[in-house]
Order: C-alpha cells, then structure tokens, then sequence
C-alpha cells in the first residue's frame, strides 16, 4: 500500500524527528479530522508499504535520516516556486532548496522526484513574464535532477480567501499563455509538465494531463506493477486522478504559513497546534484522549511479487 504524508502539512521541513521514529516503531495513529474521536493506526512496516510519498518545501532536515527510509520505495514532491518572504513567510531560499532537491534526487533517483511549481498566482508583481522568466532559470537548475514539473493555478478557497485577500483567480488567456510556454521550456530540459486538478487545455500542446500522483507514477519509481484495489483510488474530484488515500499528516500544523495554503486555517492555531507536537508521541499533535476509538486500518502490500523491483541506493 501507499502512505502519504503530505496533503496536510510539511512532516519532512517541521517533523522530521517525529517521522523517523514512527518509522523505528513502526506504526503511527491518525485523528480523523472531521470526527476527532475516531482513530486510525496504520502500521508502518515495510511488510505491508510499499512506498511514502513525501511533499514539502524543505526537505533538507530529513536528508541526514535517509537511511532510516532505505527499506521503502519513496516519492518525493518538492514545491519550489520563486515567490518572497510576503507570500511564503518561512520557506528556505529557493537557491538552497534547489541544491537539497538535487541531493535528494542523488539519493533516492531522478524517477523519485517531481517537482512543483505551484500555485501559479498573476498580479502586478508576479506577471505572465516574471513566472515565465524564473520558471526558465529554474529548470536550467533541476534538469537532470527530475523528469516531472506538476503546475497549477490559484485556488481561491475559504481558507485562501480569508488569508490571502488580494489574491485573484487567474485569467483564462494567461493560464494558456504560461501553460505553452512552461512546456516548451520544460522540454528543452528534460521535464515533463503535469497540471494538477487542471483538466486538459493543455494537452493539445504537450502536457501529461494524466495526474501527477497516479498508479502509473509509484510503479515507475519502484519499477514494479502495484495491484491497487479498486477503492483505494480515491479522487478529490473529476479532474484528479491521484491515489489520495491513506496521509499520516493533520490540517493546520504546517509552519511554512504560506499565504495560499488550503491546509491551514489561520496563523494562531498552527502555532497553539504546533506547541502540542510531541516527537515521541504516535499522533502527529498531541497525545491520546478520552473516548478515543482506535481501529486497525487493513492493510497488505500491493506489489506483484513477480516482478523485479528496483534498489533504491
């Protein structure tokens, strides 16, 4: 089976220590976040994972662990975008994030890695132009390092709303505008560009419009065929066709407080939530409670024994 660990929080930029010893202990508890009463504890051993999935904007401080990870097939998503400290309040330079990228992909291998350069906002500073211009330079740094660039447009939720005020959804004319041109560049370096959740208007021109967390994207960087049951696929919406089950994360824990974030609710309670993180502890946040109800989630490996599968080094 898959674990994710990313479409809540950063565990990889903020938890790191927390994520390793889950790992030496081989389980991990998880509230539900619409019933918090409720419980569930997977079971970490790599008997029954086949791969983590990590997405973060900082993956530096997991980088001296890797060994404890050796024993999973892994993917790693790394969103770097060449927004300011206005937009993203506590993400590294992306400079440095990109030299960690590249180090990670030595690590695990090129088939491993995708990057992300999302969410794509337009306004007075950050024009059709100034992303196409920074998304050059960047792939000139990454090519070698990824074959995959995910993209996607703001998204102005309820949380982003009320975050993130002046941000406006972007015209039609400059999705397409950047769209071609990130996929030509793209191409010159080696990299194919995914949108996310973006339907297919891009297609016609050379994106991969197929999802960016797909079945096809783990058997490829465990170069083995995954047996996923039917109801594991589960998707977001009719535009995504990602395997989404299965995250160890929690909402409104991620310290990076990007302005954009649909994870996070507001900036005091990612700080009163953070204060209850305890590295020891099987919850990401926080401790057992009374009423808790814990069930075993069922879990087997997905892999095809009879293929043969690809060392990580």
């Amino acid at each position: 089976m898959i674990i994710n660990t990313g479409m809540r929080t950063d565990i990889p930029a903020f938890y790191h220590e927390w994520m390793i010893n889950r790992i030496r202990e081989k389980y991990v508890l998880v509230r539900n976040p619409y019933n918090t009463s409720q419980v569930t504890r997977y079971s970490l051993s790599p008997e029954v994972v086949d791969l983590i999935t990590f997405c973060t904007k900082n993956p530096s401080p997991m980088l001296p662990h890797m060994e404890n990870l050796k024993l999973y097939g892994q993917y790693w998503f790394v969103t770097i975008t060449p927004y300011g400290k206005d937009i993203e309040p506590n993400v590294p330079d992306k400079q440095k994030v990109m030299e960690d990228f590249k180090k990670l992909s030595d690590i695990v291998g090129v088939d491993s890695m995708g990057w992300r350069y999302d969410p794509i906002l337009v306004d007075a500073e950050h024009s059709v132009e100034w992303h196409i211009d920074q998304f050059e330079q960047m792939s000139e740094n990454l090519a070698g390092y990824t074959k995959t660039c995910v993209i996607s447009f703001i998204d102005i939720y309820k949380k982003v709303e009320r975050n993130f005020p002046e941000a406006r959804t972007v015209f039609q004319k400059d999705r397409l505008t950047i769209g071609r041109a990130f996929i030509e560049i793209a191409r010159q370096h080696g990299i194919t560009i995914k949108p996310c959740a973006e339907g297919k208007f891009l297609e016609p021109y050379g994106a991969d419009c197929s999802g960016c967390m797909t079945v096809k994207t783990f058997e490829t960087a465990l170069g083995a065929h995954l047996n996923v049951p039917k109801q594991s696929k589960n998707q977001r919406n009719n535009e995504c066709a990602c395997l989404l089950g299965s995250d160890i994360g929690a909402y409104d824990t991620c310290g990076h407080l990007c302005r954009y974030c649909y994870a996070n609710s507001n900036v005091m309670l990612v700080k009163e939530n953070m204060k209850s993180h305890d590295p020891k502890s099987p919850f990401l946040i926080g401790n057992s409670l009374p009423g808790d109800i814990i069930h075993e989630a069922k879990q087997k490996s997905w892999l095809d024994r009879q293929m043969r599968l690809k060392v990580c080094t």
